[in-house]
Order: C-alpha cells, then structure tokens, then sequence
C-alpha cells in the first residue's frame, strides 16, 4: 500500500529518491524523535519542533493550551506542514560540489485537528510517551485534570504524505575520481547512553527492563 502522490508531494528535483509506500513512511516517523512543525500566524511562516507519535494512520504532535499552532487550529483545523529526518551519514565527495548527507526524511501536508475528546487525548499522550520508549505509559504517573487540561495534542491524518531517501556513496564527476582527496561516507547514528538515575532517585527503584538496551527502531 502507498500513498498517492500530489503536487505538493512531489519533488522537483530528485525524484528518485522520493517514496511513497507506507512501510517506508511508517518507520522514519516511528524512528525519528523530533519533527518540525510549520504553519503559518499573521502572514508568517513559523517552524516549531515537537514530538509526534504515530497511531495507525494519525500523527498526534505534542502541545500546550497556549502554543501558537493550538490558538490557531480553529473549528476548521490548521493547514501544517511536518517534517521529521534522519541523517545516516555525511556523504564526503571529491569536489565540493557533490558534497551531501545521507538521509530519511517525511514530509506530511493537510489539516491538523485539536483533539478535544478525552479519551483521544490520552490515547495520544500515552503514544507520545510510547515512542519515546515503548512500554513507559504504564510506568508512570497518568495526567491529572489540572495536567490535562494544560496540554494539547494535534492529530493529523497522514493522507498526503511522501518520503525521501539518499543513500549510498558520493557521485563524484568521472573525471575527478583520480584526484587525490578522500571520498566516501562517514556513517552516523544515534546511540544511548548508559541511563543517569535522578539524584533523588530511591535506590530500591530499579531500571525498568525497557531501558536496559534502549535503541530507536530502525
């Protein structure tokens, strides 16, 4: 299954690298911690990142009851545009020119929605926490009403969507593979630490199992 691309979806340039199968759209936004929030207030565009989490088919985005984009997401909803990358190397090329990243980037475009039903809003307040480590929601305090009413969850349906990969080595010019400069590709990835307890952390808590090897899904 893929989704449809659009004129907004689809690249000028390098089209090649574009992607449309949800497999590919489902573990960037799964993988990836942050993503960038872009919508416009008085004429302006504005940028914000967040966190998101992704249900099925939504993209809840985490908020406050007083952050721009929540004053601004009427009864009709907030046209958005989400961004969320991965950069899985830096691509080193023999002329300066063909310098690049290697990358997994998703881009969502459409109408986010207040979510103003409670049980939605758990929903996607425990998802959030989810995704940062799966297995958390159950393991810490809920929200009280106080709490609840103070936070916003933006959910976006992802219907317009699309996916863009650069993998692989540089593309250096024929004639500038003989020059004497080092080529190639340093791999990047994000690692976790050993786990830091609070300082006022009772030692009889142990570290829960989720985070005795925590890694991102890839």
């Amino acid at each position: 299954m893929s989704y449809a691309p659009t004129p907004q979806t689809t690249p000028t340039r390098y089209r090649e690298r574009a992607r449309y199968d949800r497999h590919t759209v489902h573990r960037i936004l799964d993988e990836a911690l942050i993503c960038h929030l872009g919508y416009s207030r008085g004429g302006h565009p504005v940028v914000l990142p967040t966190t998101h989490a992704r249900v099925d088919e939504t993209l809840y985005l985490h908020g406050s009851t007083g952050s721009g984009p929540v004053l601004a997401a009427g009864p009709a909803g907030l046209p958005v545009c989400v961004t969320a990358t991965l950069v899985d190397g830096l691509v080193l090329a023999r002329s300066a020119l063909h310098h690049s990243m290697a990358y997994r980037s998703v881009v969502v475009i459409g109408s986010a929605r207040l979510v103003e039903s409670e049980g939605e809003k758990r929903l996607g307040l425990d998802a959030l926490l989810n995704h940062v480590a799966p297995g958390r929601a159950v393991d810490v305090r809920p929200p009280n009403r106080r709490e609840l009413a103070a936070t916003a969850v933006l959910a976006l349906d992802l219907l317009e969507v699309s996916a863009s990969v650069r993998d692989g080595g540089p593309s250096d010019e024929p004639e500038d593979v003989a020059l004497p400069h080092w080529a190639g590709v340093v791999p990047l990835s994000l690692v976790a630490g050993r786990p830091e307890p609070a300082a006022d952390l009772d030692p009889a808590v142990a570290l829960p199992s989720y985070l005795r090897d925590y890694r991102r899904p890839r």
